[in-house]
């Protein structure tokens, strides 16, 4: 089985808590770093977060601290769903947390970068700041990275808006400046991840495992599970654990070539990943854009994975 380097830039999130989770057992990445942005929760608490979740997993990996609010605009969060922690309000007793390292996140990316020879790639599920300011302060950087996988937008539908998806819609530009940077991103948006979820049986049926890493998992899922569960949503979708799992598997999923562009100054289109995917019109072709799950393969291999700790 062959590694690949890996830069995963995140969130945390509870879903970016889980992704964390597998991406510890899942022996094709190799994780040089983790770095953090203001996202579901502000920047500070995202790198937090990291500690906490690493300090559950078991796991060292350095993490860095990245953007604390968006290129334009005004800084939006999830808290009404990852709760004001980002957590969901599970403690995690014995994390330390670290004083913030001074190489900041878009350092970082370049120089492991440099250092991988152009293997590198990344993984970004969370708004993709700390890329865009790596890519405009470092003009050689794409032709330095392999692949750009993204949780975020949507050729279809919204969620923080009824255009926009909330990781691009909390920073349009710089998702924008990402898909045009000529590295090919692979979206693994709502088309799909409304499609990756977890209903609460399985997550039970997790926490069963019993491990300390699956009680964590199933403690900070519950609000999430309430509040999809007024939606009338059939369980949690995991929309990062998706990102991370099509990044080393692929066969899981099904992808279209597109092209894909971001709106940015539409007054109620802003955030809107606008693809070529449905339409006559054709862009150029600069993304893949995931469309479908293997569902019953998907919760097996989340179930898999979570198990190892067990």
């Amino acid at each position: 089985m062959k590694r690949f380097p890996v830069i995963l830039d995140c969130d945390p999130g509870v879903d970016d808590a889980v992704a964390i989770l597998l991406a510890k057992q899942l022996p094709e990445l190799d994780v040089r770093a983790i770095t953090t942005v203001a996202g579901n929760v502000e920047v500070e608490k995202t790198y937090a977060n990291a500690h906490r979740i690493l300090h559950v997993a078991k796991w060292e990996v350095p993490v860095y601290m990245g953007a604390a609010r968006p290129l334009i605009g005004t800084q939006v969060t999830a808290t009404g769903i990852h709760g004001a922690d980002g957590l969901g309000g599970v403690e995690v007793p014995g994390a330390a947390i670290p004083p913030v390292p001074e190489e900041r996140a878009w350092d970082v990316i370049y120089r492991e970068a440099v250092a991988a020879g152009g293997a590198l790639e990344l993984i970004a599920v969370g708004p993709l700041t700390n890329l865009a300011i790596a890519f405009a302060k470092y003009r050689e950087l794409p032709k330095l990275i392999r692949r750009i996988v993204i949780m975020g937008g949507a050729a279809t539908l919204g969620n923080t808006t009824p255009a926009a998806e909330f990781n691009i819609y909390a920073d349009p530009e710089a998702a924008e400046m990402v898909f045009q940077s000529g590295v090919p991103v692979h979206m693994v948006g709502l088309d799909v991840t409304l499609k990756s979820y977890l209903t609460a049986s399985e997550i039970d049926a997790i926490a069963a495992l019993g491990s300390e890493q699956a009680k964590f998992f199933h403690g900070i899922l519950q609000n999430v599970l309430a509040f999809s569960t007024k939606l009338g949503l059939p369980g949690v979708s995991m929309h990062d654990p998706a990102a991370v799992l099509y990044a080393v598997d692929a066969s899981l999923f099904q992808a279209e070539e597109a092209g894909v562009h971001v709106e940015c100054k539409g007054s109620i289109t802003r955030g809107k990943t606008v693809t070529d995917l449905y339409s006559d019109a054709q862009f150029e072709k600069n993304a893949y854009v995931v469309t479908e799950v293997d569902r019953p393969a998907f919760v097996e291999r989340v179930k898999t994975l979570l198990a190892r700790y067990a």
